[in-house]
């Protein structure tokens, strides 16, 4: 028998235990989901085939990739990671043009890059690409399917994984199935919320919430022949009815079409909302895990390289509760996130402190993925019963940061943007660029301080640390985003800058502003790499005794550990010896070549850090 051969014959043994094992996986959760649902066993059947089939059209490479993958199922742990993440047209020009960038993306350290979402949109306003209106195609303005699939070869052959998201809780109103049930096609309005009076919608919205409120009331918007259709973000935006078992299958299609592609890492978008439930806010509902580990079960059965990661901007303990080996292995960490911007305005890192003690630990197989900003707007999701163990009126504190990073709090350094502000809840969240919500527009002198202390948490907290392409040469907000189509009513696009070609061109001469900044960034992500503690995402916190200064250790896998000290005040800030006598000796920090002697303790400059390791 040919090596060729005996490679087939090993992937389908593969496979068929895969759909022994996991199959059978999918069978409980979808009934533990649909119960005796008369529409069950056929979606049942019609996926399991569908997954077969996938799995036959999967390409040699894909399946060596999954075989690899199942070698070293913690790939992604490695302290090798590290994430971009970008609009194809701004950043590129388009999907193709993201091929000319690879070689920067190499120089970078690049492991994974997010492409936001290139998919088919409707016109105008599209939520940034979260109206789908095919998951099959792409925007032409971008390129076609076939450009993205070419993509994700060329990244993976420069050892960088794709990841672009699955925007699975709503399809956009023009999607052919919601075109198709607007014509009054009975299955295909079942794929949705569909009501011909507000009587249902009424007792729905009496526990839910408002997600946009600038953009209509409530979680329905009424169509032009009197229909009610369910609607969480934007009018555009339906909710898919899953519910209704067909769903499930015909978004289990998607998905796969996806992995086929070469996606690596698929973003499941707005996680919290996909199961509706009278009664309930329609949050985070059991039936909402069930759903993500059947889409993971069949996505281990065709396809087990790719991961899944979670977008859950919810409480701290809900986005947690979606961080599973069998669910989805990796998940944002908006806390650390929010927190780490909330430390910078008060100077103060208790309240980050402590969600380092209490909120970091994942499960094992899983990680998070750590970043300053996202394209989206800042939300304060700290859990208010945390903040009153501080002494910390939630409420108020939230008041607070939102006007601190709008610039309206006096003496602040921030030059963000409120977004979706509710006048009945006083709520709002806030947008912009890390080099302006840090003090760049503004011209604070510490600025540049505050963008690579904020990175260097998301470097060394373990984890997937991701980058905002650009925010590594200091990008400034971008206005001028807000006169395109669409945009002017969504204040989050001054955060979504146009290609700073300049700041780029600059990255080399350490004399420039975008110079100094990416030279430094570029040395912290080279220590990242070349220090295995860095790995994994053990973490334990130490009291430094100083509210200012944060402080935890990385055990690592080395038998050294490393100690990090970040002082968010705008001063010098000691760390007295107390507060490390159980680390008293000679330390290295790998920052500066500098060494320290706990035993004196450790002086801080104003936003300045150390990733000490002990000498000898």
């Amino acid at each position: 028998m040919s090596s060729e051969s005996s490679t087939i014959e090993d992937d389908r043994r593969d496979f068929e235990r895969r759909l022994a094992v996991e199959g059978e996986r999918l069978r409980r959760l979808l009934g533990a989901i649909y119960g005796d649902h008369p529409g069950l066993s056929a979606a049942l059947a019609s996926t399991l085939e569908l997954v077969e089939a996938s799995w036959r059209e999967r390409t040699a490479e894909l399946k060596d990739l999954d075989r690899r993958r199942a070698e070293q199922p913690d790939w992604f742990q490695s302290n090798a990671m590290l994430g971009g993440v970008c609009y194809a047209d701004l950043y590129a020009g388009g999907v193709p043009g993201l091929q000319e960038r690879i070689p920067y993306f190499r120089e970078l350290g690049l492991t994974y890059l997010h492409v936001m979402p290139p998919f088919l949109t409707p016109e105008g306003n599209s939520d940034g690409g979260y109206a789908v209106s095919s998951y099959r195609e792409l925007n032409p303005s971008l390129g076609t399917i076939d450009d993205l699939r070419a993509l994700g070869e060329s990244l993976r052959g420069n050892g960088i994984s794709l990841a672009v998201d699955f925007v699975f809780n709503h399809t956009a109103s023009n999607h052919e199935w919601a075109q198709r049930a607007v014509a009054g096609d009975p299955a295909f309005r079942d794929y949705y919320w569909m009501f011909d009076s507000r009587e249902q919608p009424d007792r729905f919205e009496e526990t839910t919430r408002e997600i946009f409120p600038d953009d209509h009331p409530g979680s329905f918007v009424q169509l032009a022949d009197g229909t009610w259709v369910w609607a969480s973000f934007h009018t555009f935006q339906w909710d898919l009815n899953y519910s209704n078992p067909a769903v499930f299958r015909a978004m289990a299609g998607e998905m796969l079409f996806l992995a086929n592609l070469g996606v690596e890492v698929l973003r499941m978008d707005a996680v919290p909302f996909i199961w509706k439930q009278l009664g309930t806010s329609s949050e985070n509902l059991p039936q909402a895990h069930l759903l993500l580990q059947a889409f993971n079960a069949v996505c281990r059965i065709a396809a087990p390289a790719m991961v899944f990661l979670s977008e859950a901007i919810v409480h701290p303990d809900d986005v947690l509760s979606y961080v599973r080996p069998d669910e989805c292995q990796l998940s944002y960490n908006p806390l650390q996130m929010a927190l780490t911007w909330e430390a910078l305005a008060t100077r103060d890192v208790r309240m980050l402190q402590s969600a380092l003690a209490d909120r970091h630990a994942t499960p094992g197989g899983t990680a998070w993925v750590n970043y300053v900003r996202s394209h989206d707007d800042i939300g304060w999701t700290f859990a208010d019963e945390d903040a009153a163990r501080l002494g910390i009126d939630a409420y108020g504190h939230r008041r607070f940061l939102n006007d601190y990073y709008t610039g309206r709090f006096e003496g602040s350094f921030a030059r963000g943007v409120a977004f979706q502000f509710n006048p009945k809840t006083g709520d709002s969240r806030v947008a912009g660029t890390t080099a302006s919500l840090a003090g760049y527009e503004s011209g604070d002198a510490g600025g540049p301080g505050r963008v690579l202390l904020a990175y260097s948490l998301a470097l060394s907290t373990g984890g997937i640390p991701l980058i905002y392409l650009g925010d590594e040469v200091g990008q400034l907000n971008d206005y001028a985003q807000l006169e395109a189509e669409g945009r002017r009513e969504d204040s989050r696009w001054v955060g979504r800058p146009a290609y700073p070609a300049r700041q780029y061109s600059e990255r080399t001469d350490a004399s420039t502003p975008a110079g100094a900044l990416y030279e430094r960034m570029r040395w912290l992500i080279g220590l990242r790499r070349r220090f295995g503690q860095f790995g994994g995402g053990e973490l334990v916190p130490l009291d430094t005794g100083n509210p200012k200064v944060l402080g935890y250790m990385r055990p690592g896998q080395e038998g050294r550990p490393l100690l990090v000290l970040a002082n968010v005040g705008d001063y010098p800030e000691r760390v007295e010896p107390w507060a490390l006598s159980g680390q008293a000796g000679l330390w290295t920090d790998l920052v500066t070549g500098g060494g320290h002697d706990l035993r004196e303790g450790v002086t801080l400059g104003a936003h300045g850090f150390v990733w000490l390791v002990p000498e000898g």
